[in-house]
C-alpha cells in the first residue's frame, strides 16, 4: 500500500476497538495490536503458555509506535464513556504466575495494558463477571500424544503431557496427577463439574485429518466430579 493511501493509525485503532466492543461489551489493548496487525494470536498464545518474557517481544512494531497506538486508544475509549476495568493476566500453566507485557516492567505501561474498556450498557453485575472471567486466564490445556515422549524433567512418559518451553512434562511433574479425566459427550455434566472444579485443564489430541487439535474432554477434581454425578 502507498504512504498516500495508507489508513491513518487513528482509523485503524477504532475500527479495531468498534469490533472489538461489540463482539464482547468490552476491549483491551491486545484486541487493538490484534486487530491492527501489529500482534499474532499465535504469539499470543505463546506468551500466554510463558515462552515468551513479555508480549513487547512479539509485537511487530516499534515500542513508540505502540505507544501511540495505545493513547489513541485510550482517546477513543474515553471520548465513547468506557469505564476503565483492571484485570490480572496469568499464564496458561498450574503455577498461574503474573504475565508482563513491556521490556521495561514499567508500572504505567503494565497497567495500561491491564485495563479493560468496558460497556457502560452493561449492568455491575454484568461488569464483574466480565472481570472475574478475564482475570482467570486462559484454560489450561494438556495432549493427548500420538507418538512416544519422554518428560523433560524426570524422564518418564504417560498418556497425557503439557506442553513447557524447554519441552513436554508429564501430569505428576507440573501438579496435575491428581485430577480425574471426564470424556466429552455431556455437556450438562461437564458444565457442572467446571463450575465446580477449583482446577481443571482441557484435554485435546491432534487430528491428523483435519490437521488441527480437537477437544476430547476435561480433567476435573474427583470430588467435583463426584459431586456432580
Amino acid at each position: 500500500m502507498s504512504r498516500k493511501n495508507r489508513v491513518p493509525l487513528g482509523d485503524r485503532v477504532a475500527i479495531a476497538a468498534e469490533r472489538a466492543l461489540a463482539s464482547r461489551h468490552a476491549v483491551s489493548v491486545n484486541d487493538i495490536l490484534i486487530g491492527i496487525g501489529w500482534l499474532d494470536p499465535g504469539a499470543v498464545e505463546r506468551w500466554q503458555r510463558g515462552q515468551v518474557d513479555c508480549l513487547e517481544e512479539v509485537v511487530q512494531t516499534n515500542p513508540l509506535r505502540i505507544l501511540e497506538a495505545m493513547q489513541l486508544f485510550q482517546s477513543w475509549a474515553a471520548e465513547r464513556g468506557l469505564i476503565a476495568s483492571p484485570m490480572d493476566y496469568v499464564d496458561r500453566t498450574p503455577q498461574r504466575r503474573a504475565l508482563h507485557f513491556s521490556r521495561s516492567r514499567d508500572p504505567r505501561i503494565e497497567a495500561s495494558f491491564r485495563t479493560h474498556w468496558v460497556s457502560p450498557e452493561l449492568s455491575e453485575a454484568k461488569r464483574e463477571r466480565l472481570a472475574e472471567k478475564a482475570s482467570r486466564g486462559a484454560e489450561l490445556v494438556v495432549v493427548q500424544p500420538l507418538n512416544e515422549w519422554t518428560c523433560h524433567r524426570c524422564g518418564g512418559t504417560g498418556d497425557l503431557l503439557m506442553m513447557e518451553p524447554p519441552g513436554p512434562a508429564c501430569l505428576r511433574c507440573i501438579g496435575l496427577d491428581d485430577l480425574e479425566f471426564l470424556p466429552a459427550g455431556d455437556a450438562r455434566l461437564t458444565r457442572r463439574v467446571k463450575a465446580n472444579s477449583a482446577k481443571y485443564a482441557v484435554v485435546v489430541r491432534f487430528s491428523r485429518t483435519r490437521r488441527r487439535y480437537e477437544r476430547q474432554g476435561l480433567l476435573v477434581e474427583p470430588r467435583a466430579l463426584a459431586e456432580a454425578r
